[in-house]
């Protein structure tokens, strides 16, 4: 009969540790990433009355607690405003480490930011991934956030979308200008010119950076179909150099740096290479003019008497043209130019009057003498494009004509190259930037009837930037979003998981610490081998049903109430068992 006591005290026992865990799970009911325990019972070892090994004669000892199991099914997500909080969706744990090192594992994604820069738990913990700035590393450590910054990049490419007005007329200009950055993060003007050169769809382009004109382009214009669509690039070759012999003085060494489409020009005298001799096809009313010489040079004898007048010199392939006029005794020395575009000049009554007779298209062009220079403004806008040094003797009449052809090309991007920049800084390769004009990645410019106006601009470059905010992906990516309008991955998040993880030992905080029982941590990014995935802007709840505790906790109620009944039972046939010696 006193078994039934210890019997009863053992289920007063199990129940009262029943409703320690229920009291404990209720408890954290709105502790983040909380994972609650269930208890399982195990009956006592039985006693045989018999003394036998039979089993049909065992009276049970009472109950004892088997095992204490934490149930590490997901809680209910809820919705945060700030980017740091995270919530796995699926199976792992979040590592952090506490003060020496020790690592501890964790469902509770609640992290910000310590001020010391480290992403931190509500513990102080620091929280384990990859830091992926300065080079990276994939060993994982302590997320560190101090002294984040967006380091520069260096434009390469560069894409203008427009419309140049097909209506416009010719010698009109338009101007598209955006903000490029250089090696050191510097803020530069590229500017790209596009001049009108003629009503067939060309349109010279000149770049400049900063006000300097590019030192090479890989193409100086472009040409456009019937349709506004761009049809071709065109490069355009300077004059053929000119020379003067005997008493009318010579015109040489003419350069030209970014010379526009040849427009119609007036001609006096045309001269034609037929690949092995030339010949006068206009004469300009000198029925005398003789040439002879080969595809270096073209002697020109004027009037028929002995001797040449003038030479001209260059390559020359079949069926090119020159086309000069004559003059008497002027010198042109070195011209240089941004660009040009079939100018004719005519000198005055005097030296400081000097108009031009021939726009070549450039209706807003104007000339001026400075010097022993005449400085011509092709566009209007008030800057000198072209300088054309002179000396000699000039009389009222006399011209000045500067020609240049164009060889098309199928429409590619365009190299711009630059001189050098201050601090030592470069822009592109080599201080050579790519006009991204075809392709898919490039913004259309097209010649439309409608006004010239600017759509879009885009290049790759950008300045350095401060941090300014912080996401997480569902990934595990930290995002750094920076005051240059950059977003860079700075660290990644990493989670471990266990082969058993009901082997853990609750350690407090919301803390798992690894035990032998549950196996060395596998670390992997969320999202792979198994682990689950994360949600920011959100954390994790407990996983307490208190419907179901509620249960538990009336079935515990009732059990101990059982067992204290079993207890005053055999306590009233014991008191009735010392009665009997009365």
């Amino acid at each position: 009969m006193g078994n039934s006591l210890w019997t009863g005290i053992s289920g007063l026992t199990a129940s009262s540790s029943q409703l320690d865990v229920i009291s404990n799970n209720i408890a954290n009911v709105n502790t983040i990433g909380y994972k609650s325990s269930k208890i399982f019972f195990a009956d006592v070892l039985s006693q045989s009355v018999s003394g036998g090994s039979s089993g049909t004669m065992q009276i049970g000892r009472g109950v004892s607690v088997s095992q204490i199991l934490t149930q590490f099914g997901s809680g209910s997500f809820e919705t945060t405003s700030s980017g740091t909080d995270v919530a796995i969706d699926g199976d792992g744990f979040f590592m952090v480490n506490d003060r020496d090192g020790a690592t501890y594992y964790t469902r509770a994604g609640a992290f910000t930011i310590s001020s010391e820069g480290y992403l931190i738990d509500t513990n102080g913990y620091k929280v384990q991934g990859y830091n992926l700035l300065n080079g990276g590393t994939s060993v994982v450590g302590d997320i560190a956030l101090q002294n984040v910054q967006s380091s520069p990049s260096a434009s390469t490419n560069f894409s203008t979308g427009v419309n140049l007005d097909a209506e416009a007329a010719a010698g009109s200009a338009f101007n598209s200008a955006q903000t490029v950055y250089d090696s050191l993060g510097g803020e530069h003007t590229l500017n790209i010119a596009f001049n009108k050169t003629e009503d067939n769809g060309y349109w010279n382009v000149v770049a400049t950076l900063d006000g300097e004109t590019a030192t090479t382009q890989s193409a100086t214009g472009l040409q456009f179909d019937s349709n506004g669509a761009l049809a071709n690039t065109y490069t355009s070759a300077p004059s053929r150099t000119v020379t003067h012999l005997g008493g009318t003085g010579s015109l040489s060494d003419i350069s030209i740096d970014q010379p526009l489409q040849l427009a119609a020009t007036p001609s006096a005298v045309t001269l034609t290479y037929n690949g092995a001799a030339w010949a006068v096809t206009a004469n300009g009313g000198l029925a005398a003019m003789t040439v002879s010489g080969d595809g270096t040079t073209c002697n020109i004898n004027v009037n028929g008497a002995s001797g040449n007048d003038m030479t001209l010199t260059g390559i020359w392939t079949t069926g090119q043209t020159v086309t000069f006029e004559i003059g008497a005794a002027p010198t042109v020395n070195t011209v240089s130019a941004d660009y040009l575009s079939g100018i004719r000049l005519t000198r005055g009554a005097t030296d400081d009057n000097w108009t031009i007779t021939d726009n070549g298209l450039n209706t807003g062009a104007t000339v001026t003498r400075s010097g022993t220079n005449l400085l011509l403004d092709l566009t209007g806008d008030g800057t000198t494009d072209m300088t054309v040094p002179f000396a000699g003797v000039w009389s009222q009449g006399q011209q000045l004509v500067f020609t240049s052809s164009a060889t098309l090309a199928t429409p590619g991007d365009i190299s711009l190259t630059f001189g050098a920049l201050p601090n030592g800084a470069t822009i592109g390769t080599g201080n050579t930037i790519t006009w991204d004009l075809v392709g898919d990645t490039s913004l259309p410019v097209t010649d439309y009837a409608s006004a010239s106006v600017i759509r879009a601009l885009n290049n790759d470059g950008y300045a350095s930037g401060i941090l300014k905010s912080l996401s997480v992906d569902n990934q595990g990516y930290i995002n750094g979003f920076f005051s240059n309008g950059k977003t860079v991955n700075i660290a990644q998040l990493v989670l471990a998981n266990f082969d058993n993880p009901w082997g853990l030992k609750r350690m407090g905080s919301n803390c798992f610490g690894e035990t032998v029982a549950s196996g060395q941590a596998i670390t992997n990014a969320p999202g792979t081998s198994g682990m689950g995935e994360l949600k920011s802007n959100s954390l994790e709840m407990s996983n307490t049903d208190i419907a179901t505790e509620f249960i538990n906790m009336i079935t515990a109620q009732k059990a101990y109430q059982a067992n204290a009944r079993v207890i005053t039972t055999t306590d009233q046939m014991l008191s009735e068992l010392m009665n009997i010696k009365r």
